[in-house]
Parts: C-alpha cells; sequence; structure tokens
C-alpha cells in the first residue's frame, strides 16, 4: 500500500488567506450628470458618480469609513423633479435622474453655508478628510466672505458652553446684536494624548461615529444641545478622563477641521515648528499584538509626531486603538 506523497511533503502554506470568490458586478445604472450622460455601477452615490468624472466636490462630514450622516451640507447637488437640494454623500443614482452638481441654486446654498460655518468657526484648518486648509479655496469659488455678519463675539470661558440650557435662549440687543455668535472657547488640554480644541467644531459628527457603532462602540461621546448650543459632549459633561473614552483617538483620525489633534502635533503648531513639507511617512505594521494594524509613522526632525492608519486598510479601515495610535513614545527613548 503506497502513501500519498502529500503526507510527507506537504505544500508551502499560503502567504495570505484566500480571496472570496469574485463578486457579481452590479447593473449599471444611465443618468445624466451636468448635462452628460454617464454609466455607474447600481448603489453608487451621486458623490461616487462625482468623483469618477473628476468632479471636485466639497465634503466635511463625510468619511469613506463611515456611514453618511448629511450634516454639513456642502455636497448638495441639484436633482430635477426634486423639491429640495440633495445630500450627493448619500443620495444613491437611480435611472434617468438629472444632476447638476454646480447650478445657481447649488453655488448659493454651499456658499451660505461656508459663510455660516466661516462666521461662527474657526475653519482655516479645515479639509474634507485631514485638516489641511481646503476650506479656503472652497470659500474663495463660491465668493463666501463669512466677515460681512459682523466682527466675532468674545470667546466664551472655559466650561461655559457645556453648561447651557438647550432651548434657553434669547434675543441679542446692544452690543450683543452687533458681533457674529461664535463657538470660541479655550482649548481643553486635560490628557497627554490630544488635545479638544471646540472653537474649530463644525458638529460634523465624524467623532460621535468612530466613537460609536462605526468604529470602537465606546460611546464615550455624543451631541448635546440643541441649536447652537449643540456641541460635543462626554456623559454628563464630565471630564474626558472621568468618562468611558478608551483613549483609541479614533475620533481625531476622522475629525476634519483639528478639533481633535495629537497633543505632539498641536504643541508643535503652538511653538510654529509644526511643518508637514518636513515630515516622512513611513508604512509599517503596529508591533504590539498578532492583528496586524497598518499603522503609518509622520517623522519630522528624526521624531515620530503622530501615527495614522490607511482608511484603505483591510485590517483596520484606518482605525486603531489606544496601543497603535499613541504607543510610540518608546521608539524616542534613545540612549544620550
Amino acid at each position: 500500500m503506497s502513501v500519498d506523497p502529500i503526507l510527507f511533503n506537504p505544500p508551502a502554506r499560503p502567504t495570505r488567506p484566500p480571496a472570496p470568490p469574485p463578486a457579481e458586478a452590479p447593473p449599471a445604472v444611465e443618468l445624466t450628470l451636468d448635462g452628460t450622460a454617464v454609466s455607474v455601477p447600481a448603489g453608487s452615490t451621486i458623490l461616487d458618480t462625482c468623483r469618477a468624472q473628476g468632479i471636485d466636490t466639497p465634503t466635511l462630514c463625510y468619511a469613506d469609513n463611515l456611514s453618511p450622516v448629511n450634516v454639513c451640507r456642502v455636497c448638495v447637488v441639484e436633482v430635477t423633479g426634486s423639491r429640495v437640494l440633495v445630500p450627493a454623500c448619500s443620495r444613491r443614482v437611480e435611472a434617468g435622474m438629472d444632476v447638476q452638481t454646480d447650478s445657481e441654486r447649488v453655488r448659493h446654498s454651499r456658499k451660505m453655508v461656508l459663510e455660516f460655518l466661516g462666521s461662527s468657526v474657526a475653519v482655516s484648518l479645515a479639509g474634507p478628510a485631514q485638516p489641511d486648509g481646503s476650506i479656503g479655496a472652497w470659500m474663495e469659488r463660491y465668493g463666501a466672505d463669512p466677515s460681512r455678519y459682523g466682527p466675532p463675539a468674545p470667546p466664551a470661558a472655559a466650561g461655559e458652553r457645556d453648561a447651557h440650557v438647550s432651548g434657553h435662549h434669547h434675543a441679542p440687543s446692544g452690543e450683543e446684536a452687533a458681533h457674529a455668535a461664535t463657538v470660541a472657547q479655550p482649548v481643553t488640554v486635560d490628557n497627554d494624548l490630544y488635545v479638544r480644541d471646540y472653537s474649530r467644531c463644525i458638529l460634523c459628527y465624524k467623532c460621535v461615529e468612530a466613537c460609536g457603532e462605526d468604529a470602537q462602540n465606546t460611546f464615550a461621546i455624543a451631541v448635546a444641545g440643541r441649536g447652537f448650543d449643540a456641541r460635543i459632549s462626554t456623559e454628563q459633561a464630565v471630564p474626558l478622563p472621568e468618562s468611558a473614552c478608551v483613549y483609541c483617538g479614533n475620533c481625531i483620525g476622522v475629525c476634519p477641521t483639528g478639533a481633535l489633534m495629537f497633543r505632539s502635533e498641536y504643541e508643535m503648531r503652538e511653538a510654529g515648528t509644526w511643518d508637514e513639507s518636513a515630515q516622512t511617512v513611513t508604512e509599517t505594521i503596529c508591533p504590539y499584538c498578532g492583528v496586524g494594524c497598518a499603522v503609518d509613522l509622520h517623522v519630522q526632525d528624526n521624531t515620530i509626531v503622530k501615527v495614522t492608519s490607511p482608511l484603505d486598510s483591510s485590517v483596520t479601515d484606518g482605525h486603531l486603538c489606544i496601543k497603535g495610535r499613541f504607543g510610540f513614545q518608546f521608539v524616542q527613548n534613545r540612549a544620550e
């Protein structure tokens, strides 16, 4: 009786898990985009279609690794037959749809949204995915002028906005009426890992989603209050170290305005030493456990200044734990 050779000479183990069987391609959907007939896979959003056609559509609350929440309204487009402008980031395409991305109505709406944000929030760093300042080019494109709402009101004292009671508003008068209301307030520095500068917060909900069921499922933060008193808050507005926060930093990874920032980055920006043009990014694997999370090390002056994870990583989807995002200090402990 012969013995199968495979018992003594097994084949080499594959270097990666076998790929799933190819998925059946979705049917195509025909629609008109800015007067041009296009064809996209069924299930695509209008934003997907715009990107496929090379149309630059501003976004602030959208992220590839989060569920759309449709709150920033800068991506709205005009769809023939629709009473209102629709958010491109979540509206699925339909056969025969006629979409205008740069009509007068769209441009006016985007201009107003950008002006409202710019008059009440420090948006100089805001961008579609990371705080890269893209919003400045959008304001120029749409002719937004936040200054026409008047000079900004004085900043609130620390903790003042958290103490506001929802719905208790009053009509401004006198000196108060001559200023544009803002969310300006002192920066909160209550831990060694990251800072919270809510004067830059546009309430895009990204941090809430990342802390919630889209990533971490910790639910340490939520939106409290209503109207202009709305703000991101911990439960009962307790200090962050006393909250349910596990310091994964996934809220930082999705913040588009710099409201949430590595403390190392914040301190370098304050000192005027932060220089992204002088930084290198090294792709590697987190060394802490066997999951194999992909991380990008941002290095300036031979020092790791922050850690991120690529959004297209099949392991992380851009999210990390406290060790992967903040546990890099040991690398800096070099012998003198």
